[in-house]
C-alpha cells in the first residue's frame, strides 16, 4: 500500500507537472497569448502560492504536525507527500513563466499576485506560532477557492467566443488525469490506515481533486463537443485578431492613388 500511495503521488505530480508545459509552448508557437485569459492565471498564482504555503508548512514543520496530530489523532499520517510539495513549487515557478509571457506577447501587466504573496510572507511572520495549523488551514482554503473559480473566467470567455482556439487541451488531459490519480492516493492511504480522516483533515486536497476533474470534463465538453475546430478551418475570432490589416481599406485606397 505504501508503495502504490508513493507510485499515485509521483505519477499525478508528473501528469500535472506536464499540464503546464502545453499552454507555456503554445503560446510560444504563436508568439500570443490571445485566447488566454489573463484573469486565470492571475488567480491561478495565487492559488498554488496558497497551495504550496500549506504543503510546505504541513510537511516541514514539526510544530504544525504536532498540531494536527493534537486534533485528528496521534496516529494518523500527515496528509501532505513530498510530490504535493514538489508539485506546488513547479505550479508556482511554471505559472509565473506564463505571465512573463503575457508581458512579452500582450501589454496586459498585473502586479496584483505580487503583492498577495507578499502580504502572506508578512502575516506569516506575525501570526502566533500556537495557531499554526489554523493558519496554514486558511491557506488551504484559500486556494481551494480559487481553484473553484479559477477556471469560470477562461470557460466564460471560450463560451463568448464560441472557440477554444488559444487555450490548450493537453493541459486539460493531463489536468484531469492528474486530479484522478490524487484523488486515488487518498483513497489509497484511507484504506491502508482504515480511517477516512485524511480526507477531511486535508479537505483542500480532496476537494481540489474534485474540482480539477468537474472543470476539466466542463473544458472537454467545450473543445471536443461544443465549439470543434475541422481540420483546415481558420478560427473568425483569432483570425480577425491576430491577422486584422494594420490599415483600413479606404486608407490603403488613399495611399494607391498618392
Amino acid at each position: 500500500m505504501e508503495v502504490l500511495y508513493q507510485t499515485l503521488g509521483w505519477i499525478a505530480f508528473v501528469c500535472w507537472s506536464l499540464s503546464f508545459y502545453p499552454q507555456v509552448l503554445l503560446n510560444y508557437r504563436r508568439k500570443s497569448v490571445v485566447g488566454l485569459n489573463f484573469d486565470f492565471l492571475v488567480l491561478n498564482l495565487t492559488k498554488h502560492s496558497s497551495y504550496l504555503i500549506y504543503n510546505a508548512s504541513l510537511f516541514f514543520s514539526s510544530t504544525i504536525q504536532r498540531q494536527y496530530r493534537e486534533k485528528y489523532g496521534s496516529g494518523e499520517m500527515i496528509p501532505v507527500a513530498a510530490n504535493d510539495v514538489c508539485f506546488s513549487i513547479h505550479a508556482v515557478l511554471l505559472t509565473g513563466i506564463t505571465l512573463f509571457q503575457v508581458l512579452i506577447y500582450d501589454t496586459c501587466i498585473g502586479i496584483s499576485s505580487i503583492v498577495w504573496v507578499t502580504a502572506i510572507v508578512c502575516l506569516i511572520v506575525a501570526w502566533p506560532s500556537d495557531s499554526w495549523l489554523w493558519l496554514v488551514s486558511v491557506f488551504n482554503t484559500i486556494q481551494v477557492v480559487m481553484t473553484a473559480i479559477k477556471y469560470i473566467p477562461q470557460a466564460f470567455m471560450n463560451f463568448q467566443r464560441k472557440s477554444t482556439v488559444g487555450w490548450s487541451i493537453g493541459n486539460i488531459l493531463l489536468d484531469l488525469t492528474g486530479g484522478l490519480l490524487n484523488f486515488g492516493q487518498l483513497a489509497v492511504q484511507s484504506i491502508d490506515q482504515g480511517t477516512w480522516v485524511n480526507f477531511y483533515g486535508n479537505i483542500g486536497k480532496t476537494l481540489l481533486s474534485l474540482e480539477v476533474v468537474f472543470f476539466d470534463i466542463v473544458f472537454i465538453l467545450q473543445h471536443y463537443v461544443l465549439y470543434p475546430l475541422k481540420i483546415g478551418e481558420k478560427n473568425p475570432v483569432i483570425h480577425e485578431e491576430v491577422i486584422a490589416p494594420l490599415m483600413k481599406p479606404s486608407e490603403t485606397a488613399n495611399t494607391s492613388q498618392v
